[in-house]
């Protein structure tokens, strides 16, 4: 690029190279609020999955009263998403997005904090924070990174690309589990009943091909279209059916209702934030039990973040020659930081979220993406009003249509070569079989590992790669593990 030309450059241009990652300062903030939409569920659903999960002492989270205190939570939520989101923008010029990571949130409501209280259970997730971000900075967590065939880290993108498919399909109410799986060999099914029934899925079929008519014929905003379109339809299905919330009809929306709200703005309340103990759940779980937890958490938050920023790289065509992100490293200290402020804010571990490739999809290339969201997550502190109106059958159909784009990446990996092949394969399909990233990545990097001593070629498996093979070993054993120490 000529000296003129850099010259003619704004300065937003030049700190974030728009113009070098061939975007648009239009498509970096487009690419903002397609992110934001596609992931704002997490400030309604966070509050539902830790909101009402008691610690050992019965007390919930937040709570003074012994009431839900959802609306802190979720302020909580907003917050922490929006400053470190930010944060990966400016430091790691990456359009990934991050928040309240889904899965170990779960994992900390129903297995840590009934063991201990909530200020110990949040304590663990700054304490694990804290230990990844020493691993960055030891150089371990990238050497780790680097370690890995770039053809498993393909595989990675694909898995993932099938994953949020399925998410969106199964946050539209499109594919449903059975009720009564545990008597039957078929575990989910198309709709309710077998077949498709209620408003609510008719809304995200609509979104669905609106979002693919406006990509095949290349409509600039096509997902962001598409999820403002399928929202002003919802609303209006609901003004005139009054479905209501699926909790109390079936054939309800499965998340947030859409419908216009009494209050634009409200008044955000923080009670959950500072309330962290780093030392008390020592002595209440015992160092061993303790130990565990904090294992479990780490290896999940570790490798969730190496598939998620591989995937956004891959999509965004941001990948170096070994198949790695540029800055790597502040994107994975950032991550770091985000898993203990999660804690350090009582709203759990956050980490990057997949999400992130609607808006990669939209054209979002550079740091100023993520800046775009999450300057409307600090906003959606006080007008989370507005938030909920966009239900999830309206922003999912862009995670489907993300999820055929990752999955083009499939032709990069030699079929024919069964050492890569079969750790590919599984990588791929335990993914969203087992509606987890680190059990897919887990499963693929054992059976590279395995295939290889099989093989004879104990030379070519990389010395880190025999630490993660050993590590998630511990990983897939964890209950014996904990039973048997305990």
């Amino acid at each position: 690029m000529s000296t003129q030309t850099t010259t003619g450059r704004s300065g937003l241009d030049r700190y974030f190279k728009i113009t070098e990652r061939g975007s648009t300062i239009e498509r970096e903030i487009r690419g903002g609020l397609v992110t934001f939409f596609t992931m704002s569920y997490i400030i309604v659903l966070n509050p539902l999955i830790i909101g009402f999960a008691a610690d050992k002492d019965g007390q919930l989270l937040g709570s003074s009263n012994g009431e839900p205190n959802l609306a802190a939570i979720a302020a909580g939520t907003a917050l922490v998403a929006g400053v470190l989101t930010i944060l990966m923008g400016v430091a790691a010029n990456y359009p990934l997005a991050l928040a309240t990571g889904l899965g170990l949130n779960a994992f900390v409501a129903f297995s840590v904090a009934n063991q201990m209280t909530w200020a110990d259970a949040m304590g663990l997730v700054v304490i694990e924070g804290l230990v990844i971000l020493a691993l960055v900075l030891t150089g371990f967590r990238e050497a780790v990174f680097h370690a890995v065939p770039a053809q498993l880290k393909i595989a990675i993108s694909v898995g993932i690309g099938l994953f949020i498919a399925l998410i969106g399909f199964v946050d539209a109410g499109f594919v449903r589990r059975i009720p009564d799986a545990a008597q039957t060999t078929v575990p989910v099914q198309l709709g309710q009943t077998g077949q498709l029934a209620g408003w609510p899925v008719l809304v995200f079929a609509f979104g669905l091909v609106l979002v693919i008519a406006l990509w095949v014929n290349k409509v600039r905003g096509a997902i962001l279209i598409s999820i403002i379109a399928t929202t002003v339809v919802a609303i209006i299905v609901e003004a005139i059916a009054d479905l209501g919330s699926s909790v109390d009809n079936p054939k309800g929306w499965s998340l947030n209702v859409p419908a216009w709200p009494d209050d634009i703005v409200s008044t955000p309340h923080f009670d959950t934030v500072g309330e962290f103990s780093l030392l008390g759940s020592w002595d209440n779980a015992g160092v061993v039990t303790v130990l565990l937890l904090i294992f479990t958490l780490m290896l999940a938050d570790f490798f969730d973040t190496m598939g998620t920023m591989t995937a956004i790289g891959a999509e965004a065509g941001l990948l170096q020659e070994d198949g790695t992100p540029p800055n790597t490293r502040r994107i994975l200290v950032v991550d770091s930081l985000a898993a203990a402020a999660g804690g350090a804010a009582g709203v759990s571990s956050n980490t990057s979220y997949i999400e992130s490739a609607s808006g990669v999809g939209e054209g979002a290339r550079t740091g100023l993406a993520s800046v775009v969201t999450g300057v409307l997550f600090l906003a959606a502190i006080f007008v989370a009003p507005v938030v909920e109106i966009i239900p999830s059958e309206a922003a999912v159909p862009a995670l489907v249509l993300v999820g055929f784009l990752m999955m083009q990446q499939v032709k990069g990996i030699d079929w024919d070569d069964l050492e890569i092949a079969i750790p590919a394969f599984l990588t791929i399909v335990l993914m969203p079989f087992t509606y987890s990233i680190s059990v897919g990545i887990g499963a693929g990097f054992l059976a590279y590992v395995l295939i290889k001593i099989m093989r004879g070629k104990l030379s070519a498996i990389h010395p880190l790669m025999w630490v993660v093979a050993a590590l998630f070993v511990v990983y897939f054993a964890i209950n014996p593990i904990t039973n048997w120490v305990s």
